[in-house]
């Protein structure tokens, strides 16, 4: 067993091998007017901004807004002519890439660092790669169609590994002792710095580094099972992919919620008395106070309701709260709020369907949707510790939607992957 942070690793195959890479990047336009968020957290007022913002923001490759089958071909071509035009163009050398951001969080600034590299994407059977999280048919058909057109990754894999002796920090401190290849900071304030590394010795560094603990997709699990996909298509070679490795058990790494919004469900007293006798339920102010309380709760499982105009409920659970699941439902998932909540308490005891369920990630869009009376009710969640995620991935299952949001989001565009084949 590895031991980290008190999170508990079993043993598995080797961590795919990680390569340098000729990264293709922009030249000239500023990074804050060209780059984006992964195309799964843009919402459509956004993608219309970034559209705005410059001619030729990435956003018109990842996420066209043409329908059908032209957007995709319209996506290819806007990409080949970047080529052609000299807005993107690849580096002289192969490199990995040491990417540094900074962001706001509690009461301080956190820093989170990541090499990104070129790696096989591997089956989960193979212990190497461990996914945690269901795809859906129609997001990887989307990010097939996108691949095939331009045949390039924009947005990294995110996967994290166990790094109990803190051994890549020391390497990423060494490689930041020269000032970076380029630096920015995005809409949400998050600075990021990168730096190109060429050098052979440090590239064998991380590749030793590496090449000992299994890897766990943090997110872009559809980018994963699109890029398995391209490699049954394409052989073996076809399996080099793009992804960003960042060590567990480190401050940076920062799990936050995704909180729930109900179109329909019972009225906060309705609530607490089908609760009761299961749950601990407490009275809270608002939004705010509720969603403190959840987050410093050390119930098995915590939850907040909060009404438009009628403050919120804190839930915590009580022993027969257990009775809820299903005795063969997986530890690993059992263990889960997310999991609890969908399978024990929304429909079960609260009659609410999956369709009236829709997900926001920040505290100030439930506060909002409940300030506007938007919703029937908004469900406050913790965040999902990662040794829980590690747990559910060892486990080989998949947890429900919309159960880790992990902060900040890596920019698509920043360092674009070109295919093997």
């Amino acid at each position: 067993m590895i031991d980290f942070e008190g999170a508990s690793v079993a043993p598995g195959g080797d961590l795919a091998e990680i390569r340098p890479f000729a990264g293709i990047q922009y030249r000239g336009d500023p990074l804050t007017r060209v780059l984006a968020p992964p195309y799964d957290v843009i919402p459509p007022a956004y993608q219309d901004e970034l559209y705005a913002r410059d001619p030729h923001n990435i956003v018109r490759v990842i996420l066209n807004r043409t329908p059908g089958d032209a957007g995709y071909a319209e996506a290819g071509e806007t990409y080949a002519r970047w080529l052609a035009e000299g807005v993107l163009a690849p580096d002289p050398t192969p490199a990995v890439y040491l990417l540094e951001q900074t962001f706001a969080a509690g009461d301080g600034p956190l820093r989170r660092f990541g090499l990104l590299a070129r790696f096989r994407a591997e089956n989960a059977e193979r212990g190497v790669i461990m996914p945690h999280e269901h795809t859906r048919a129609a997001a990887k058909e989307d990010r097939w169609r996108v691949l095939l057109a331009t045949r390039a990754n924009f947005s990294p894999i995110f996967l994290m590994f166990p790094d109990p002796e803190r051994r890549f920090g020391a390497l990423a401190i060494e490689a930041m002792a020269r000032p970076p290849h380029t630096q920015y900071t995005d809409d949400g304030s998050v600075a990021h710095r990168l730096w190109r590394i060429e050098d052979p010795g440090t590239i064998a560094r991380f590749q030793e580094l590496l090449r000992g603990p299994k890897a766990y997709i943090a997110d872009g699990h559809h980018r994963h099972a699109t890029a398995l996909r391209y490699r049954d298509a394409n052989g073996p070679e076809g399996a080099w992919t793009l992804g960003y490795f960042t060590p567990m058990g480190v401050p940076g790494l920062l799990v936050q919620p995704y909180h729930r919004i109900l179109s329909q469900g019972p009225s906060l007293e309705e609530a607490q008395a089908r609760l009761d006798g299961r749950f601990r339920v407490t009275r809270a102010a608002g939004v705010a106070q509720a969603a403190s309380s959840v987050a410093a709760s050390r119930a098995p499982r915590a939850f907040a309701l909060a009404q438009p105009g009628a403050g919120a409920l804190v839930v915590e659970s009580e022993p027969l709260a257990e009775t809820l699941l299903d005795a063969a439902a997986a530890a690993s998932l059992r263990a889960l709020d997310t999991f609890f909540l969908h399978h024990a308490v929304l429909g079960q005891l609260l009659g609410v369907p999956d369709s009236a369920v829709s997900y926001v990630h920040s505290q100030a869009e439930a506060e909002a949707s409940v300030a506007a009376a938007s919703c029937r009710l908004a469900v406050l969640m913790r965040a999902t510790p990662v040794q829980q995620i590690v747990d559910v991935a060892e486990a080989g299952e998949s947890m429900p939607a919309k159960s880790t949001f992990f902060h900040p989001k890596l920019p698509s565009g920043l360092v674009i992957h070109p295919l093997a084949v």
